[in-house]
């Protein structure tokens, strides 16, 4: 798999329908975007999490010195560095404005196209189908692995699939999972933090689990509030 691309990147590929470019879970896809960037900010040691019982969330703190390896993470650090916020404001601060800055960057990589058409030689659309599927397939192949076969996952994969099940979008995954009883109890434990990844700062590991966690419980607030 390529290991150049971001988590949050990883996970919006994910959501992409393959043929037409539209996401699943469009309506908390901010939030879930947003989720991304801080789990991967924690697997970074570059943020903590405090005050976990609090409304709205955990407080996220910033951490570290140093730049970060790429842009969409520093520019998020350097919001939370200017003023500690929890986080459920943050996600939707984070993530609001990522779906231009993402899909360009995911064309540039050649992972996805542009399509321009007229409906009815009226209606202009843009289509953002896949290009390239063969990272995307590895990916589903990873998460099917955790799911299905019960393996432990890495951290980056734990992430992606905690935030699929947070966002509700796991069952829209082509090709689909063997769903059953079994695999939504196995996506719940990832969701909630069980991650099993005892070989990495396991301090770490929580912080970007509690993230995921708390990704979750916007989503679904997000999604009752508005149906």
């Amino acid at each position: 798999m390529r290991n150049d691309l971001l988590i949050v990147e990883d996970l919006l590929l994910l959501l992409l329908d393959d043929e037409t470019g539209t996401p699943a879970a469009a309506g908390t896809l901010p939030y879930t975007l947003g989720g991304a960037v801080l789990a991967e900010l924690a697997l970074l040691g570059r943020v903590e999490t405090g005050d976990p019982s609090a409304l709205n969330g955990p407080r996220i703190i910033a951490v570290g010195d140093g730049p970060l390896p790429d842009p969409v993470l520093q520019a998020a650090y350097d919001r939370i560095a200017e003023k500690t916020q929890r986080v459920q404001p943050l996600l939707l601060a984070i993530g609001g404005d990522l779906w231009k800055t993402l899909t360009d960057r995911l064309i540039e990589r050649g992972l996805i196209r542009r399509e321009k058409k007229r409906v009815l030689g009226l209606f202009p659309m843009t289509r953002l189908p896949a290009a390239d599927t063969r990272h995307e397939a590895a990916l589903r192949d990873e998460i099917r692995a955790v799911l299905v076969e019960d393996k432990t996952p890495d951290p980056r994969t734990a992430a992606v699939t905690a935030l699929l099940s947070a966002s509700g979008a796991l069952p829209a995954l082509r090709p689909t999972l063997a769903w059953s009883a079994k695999v939504y109890k196995r996506a719940k434990e990832i969701e909630n933090g069980n991650w099993g990844a005892e070989a990495v700062n396991a301090a770490v590991v929580r912080t970007a689990a509690a993230i995921a966690v708390s990704t979750a419980v916007v989503a679904v607030t997000v999604t009752t509030t508005t149906t």
